[in-house]
């Protein structure tokens, strides 16, 4: 294991000791398996390849303050992950299978388990693919349930502080009727050119409007909007939109620091209307929003005239990451300790 500087980790791969993985074959699951090897064995054929059977998650392990490590919310991931395979017409790994292969690959690299205290976390990325030999657009035959994991910082190099967005009215993340709902590969893909623009341009992040009518807020890049004013947080429903495991926690903890709570489309004229704005996600738990800039009408709303995160953000954020950290107490039982 290399030297890592654990307060200095971005948000990428470093690589860690050991995988899970899990093959479907003849109609069913085999055993867990773990594998030394960053590579997978993949036939040139495979409909993950050419026919987009691929479904991922993102989630986090974190050490705590008492020395625990924790998994925030897995049967969460694993339910949506279920609902990706079902919806891409792949072999769905059980919720149990899925939270015994995390904690699998959690225990078996424990040294890359940041310490508690340095602001990085142990990230998982469980991984479904067709890897069956397919020409003809049907699903595959056989599938490879995997999960990796690898050491990281901040989503965002701002951390916790607020970011600048753009709204791209140029391009869109995902179909009305499309995968927008499910964490396939092909969103992400989608969504690269958009990105590529936004920060050559010094944005952190392009804002989608939906792709129907250009006029309903769809989501910040690879993370969930949510906007408070009035004592209510209000967060974007759209069939468009994934379902985000933080955006729903958030939403919870909102109801406890006694927010309203709505889920409704929010029209993009409603943007200057609210008091704070942020985007919320696995990666990047809470990134505020500073500012947004339009280029069609080139004005730019600003939620950040300091520089500092908006009340309701930084609780938020500060109760979530200490339920994870087990700094505060688990009162709605989200954490999964993992015994090392």
């Amino acid at each position: 294991m290399e030297n890592i500087e654990w307060g200095n980790l971005g948000f990428g791969y470093v690589k860690t000791n050991y995988n899970v993985r899990c093959y479907y074959r003849d109609g069913k699951w085999g055993e867990l398996e773990v594998s030394s090897d960053e590579n997978i064995p993949i036939h040139m054929a495979a409909s993950c390849l050419h026919y987009g059977q691929e479904a991922f998650e993102g989630m986090k392990a974190f050490r705590g303050k008492d020395g625990k490590v924790r998994l925030f919310r897995p049967e969460e991931n694993a339910r949506r992950l279920i609902s990706s395979a079902q919806y891409l017409k792949m072999a769905e790994p059980s919720v149990e299978m899925f939270v015994e292969a995390c904690k699998l690959a959690v225990k078996l690299n424990a040294d890359f388990i940041p310490p508690y205290g340095t602001g990085a976390s142990l990230y998982l990325r469980p991984l479904l693919i067709g890897t069956g030999a397919q020409v003809g657009v049907k699903p595959a035959t056989e599938y490879l349930f995997i999960v990796f994991v690898t050491p990281v910082g901040p989503y965002f190099k701002e951390g916790f502080k607020p970011i600048k967005c753009m709204i791209d009215r140029d391009h869109d993340r995902a179909a009305p009727l499309g995968t927008g709902h499910v964490k396939a590969g092909g969103n992400y893909g989608a969504s690269m050119i958009s990105s590529v623009i936004t920060h050559e341009l010094g944005y952190a992040t392009p804002l989608y409007l939906d792709s129907k009518e250009k006029r309903y807020i769809d989501e910040c890049g690879a993370a969930n909007f949510f906007g408070i004013k009035n004592g209510t947080y209000v967060t974007p429903k759209s069939h468009s939109i994934l379902p985000s495991i933080t955006n729903k926690s958030l939403r919870t903890l909102a109801e406890d620091l006694g927010l309203k709570v709505e889920e409704r489309p929010i029209d993009y004229t409603e943007l200057p209307t609210f008091e704070e704005a942020g985007a919320c996600g696995t990666a990047a738990v809470i990134s505020p929003i500073g500012s947004i800039f339009d280029p069609t009408t080139n004005e730019t709303i600003v939620y950040s005239k300091d520089g500092n995160a908006g009340k309701y953000s930084i609780e938020l954020y500060n109760m979530l990451r200490g339920i994870q950290y087990g700094e505060l107490p688990d009162n709605h039982n989200w954490n999964v300790e993992v015994e090392m």
